[in-house]
């Protein structure tokens, strides 16, 4: 059941924000951000790295015109989109976990 405007203004926030199980829930958010955004990071610059590191290997022909380099930033396009994917998703249960707290303490507190 959704809370009411009212409830949620009568709801301390500050008490939510204290209990191990919000706690939980941003210690997994944080976990998550920090890894996507390593591994963004990473691979990121691995192809300037890679392009100054193994020229040789990077400018090999693929397809036509195309090269390693070329395919390596056009998937880094994919790879964002992948990882603005799995963020939705891990998003929208975060949002369910977030609910469940808030639901859980309106009816504590309204009883």
């Amino acid at each position: 059941m959704k809370p009411d405007a009212e409830t949620v203004k009568r709801i301390d926030w500050d008490e939510i924000e204290t209990t191990a199980e919000f706690q939980q829930l941003l210690a997994a958010k944080r976990r998550f951000i920090v890894r996507a955004t390593l591994f963004f990071i990473v691979y990121y610059f691995a192809l300037p790295v890679l392009v100054g590191w193994v020229p040789q290997w990077m400018s090999a022909p693929v397809l036509g015109p195309l090269n390693v380099a070329y395919l390596f930033a056009l998937s880094q396009f994919l790879m964002a989109w992948c990882v603005a994917a799995l963020y939705v998703r891990q998003a929208s249960r975060w949002d369910r976990v977030a609910r469940q707290i808030v639901e859980r303490r309106s009816s504590a507190e309204g009883d």
